[in-house]
This record gives structure tokens, C-alpha cells and sequence, in this order.
């Protein structure tokens, strides 16, 4: 009997890293989707505003906590140009995290994609060093619409973060002011299958993008392959 029960602690504990990464993968894989769906569509995101973005958060199916209640929680992926001045190409994902804000009211309680588009340096440092509150730590605001619209617009110019939601099949921007954008490094531990920084990942190429990030990756290098901002 103890050996039996010995045999099964031993089964459990080899399966259940596995069980983490495939849910990881999973997340990263929707995201490549969301991305995908969202770039196709003839209106979406500005071609001068992605051009100018250092990184790209995409948080697939972010739902409220409960009916009445603003605040919503989310996991997601953050994918960041290369290099220290973002001019490199897409780095593989790190895991994202965001929770709180209001927008779930607005949102009508249904699952909802989301996609920040962060346009500093200093954003980007933020977030991947620790949580920040949007609208707080860094500035943010609903991102424009549409392909021809110019990045050059007072939002866009004063803004560090850019967002994005799409719900019942309508995309536009949205505020997320009030909520918390964090690193999920238990995420990344499990993706990864060790423990690395979302640093790491996206400064030191600590580790490969795995095969459920190659549509997240792809999408966005045929989109925008350079960095055209002048920072």
C-alpha cells in the first residue's frame, strides 16, 4: 500500500509542472490569436502608433471579479523590441498580470481581449522591473483607432501606455486608468520551466521563445519589423 501511494506522490509530482506549462502555453498561444484577429481588422490599431511602440501587452478574455463589482483580473503576455533602446526585434513573451481598475462595469461583466501598446522607455522599465498602477506610476490612456490616424495626437503624445479592448466583436480604445500592470514570474517559472525574470526575457534573451509564441511573434513582425520612433 505504501508503495502504491509512494508511486502515485512520485506521478503527481511529474505531472503537475507539466499541467502549469501547457496552461502557460496555452495563454501565449491565444494571445498569438487575439493579436492576429485584432491586426486583421480593417480599423484597428494605427500603423504610426504600433511603429512607435516598444512593447505590446496582449491579455486575452479578462473577466470582472463578480456582477457589480468594477474590478477585473487578467493574464496575459508582454512581448518588447530588443535591446536596451527597443530597436531590436520582438523578444520572446514574458508572463503579464493585470488586476483592479473599473473597466469591468463599463464592459458589461463579458470576457473581454485587451492589448496595451507602451510608448516610452521608462514604461516599459517600469513594468517589467515591478507592478505599476496605469494612470499612477505611468500615464495611459484609450489608444486612437484606425490605420491612417497619425501617432502626433495630444492623447498619443502625452500618453505612456496605450490600450485597447475588444468585446462582442468591437474594437476601440479604452481606459484602464486605476489598474495594475505587474510581471507573473510563477507564469514565466512555469512557461520556462525555471526561474527567470521578465528582465531577463526581454533584455538578456535569458531564455527562447517557445513554439506557442511563433503567431504572437510572427503577427507582429510582419506588422511592424522596426521601431520608427526617434527616441
Amino acid at each position: 500500500m505504501k508503495k502504491i501511494i509512494l508511486g502515485v506522490s512520485v506521478l503527481a509530482l511529474l505531472v503537475l509542472p507539466t499541467v502549469g506549462q501547457d496552461k502557460e502555453e496555452d495563454r501565449v498561444e491565444k494571445a498569438g490569436t487575439v493579436i492576429k484577429e485584432i491586426m486583421d481588422i480593417p480599423d484597428d490599431v494605427p500603423q504610426d502608433v504600433i511603429d512607435k511602440a516598444d512593447c505590446v501587452v496582449v491579455l486575452p478574455s479578462v473577466l470582472k471579479f463578480a456582477i457589480g463589482i468594477g474590478g477585473s483580473y487578467g493574464r496575459g503576455v508582454m512581448t518588447c523590441r530588443g535591446g536596451k533602446t527597443f530597436h531590436g526585434p520582438w523578444s520572446a513573451p514574458t508572463m503579464m498580470a493585470l488586476e483592479g481598475g473599473s473597466f469591468g462595469l463599463q464592459l458589461g461583466g463579458q470576457a473581454t481581449d485587451f492589448v496595451l501598446l507602451l510608448m516610452s522607455p521608462k514604461s516599459a522599465a517600469s513594468i517589467l522591473d515591478s507592478k505599476v498602477k496605469l494612470g499612477g506610476d505611468v500615464s495611459a490612456a484609450a489608444g486612437p483607432v484606425g490605420r491612417n490616424v497619425s501617432a502626433e495626437t495630444d492623447v498619443s503624445m502625452r500618453a505612456e501606455i496605450l490600450s485597447y479592448s475588444r468585446a462582442r466583436g468591437l474594437f476601440a480604445g479604452i481606459s484602464l486608468a486605476g489598474s495594475t500592470l505587474r510581471p507573473d514570474n510563477d507564469a514565466n517559472k512555469k512557461l520556462y520551466g525555471k526561474e527567470v525574470s521578465a528582465k531577463d526575457i526581454v533584455f538578456n534573451k535569458a531564455v527562447p521563445a517557445p513554439k506557442s509564441a511563433r503567431l504572437l511573434l510572427a503577427t507582429l513582425t510582419k506588422r511592424s519589423p522596426k521601431n520608427l520612433s526617434k527616441k
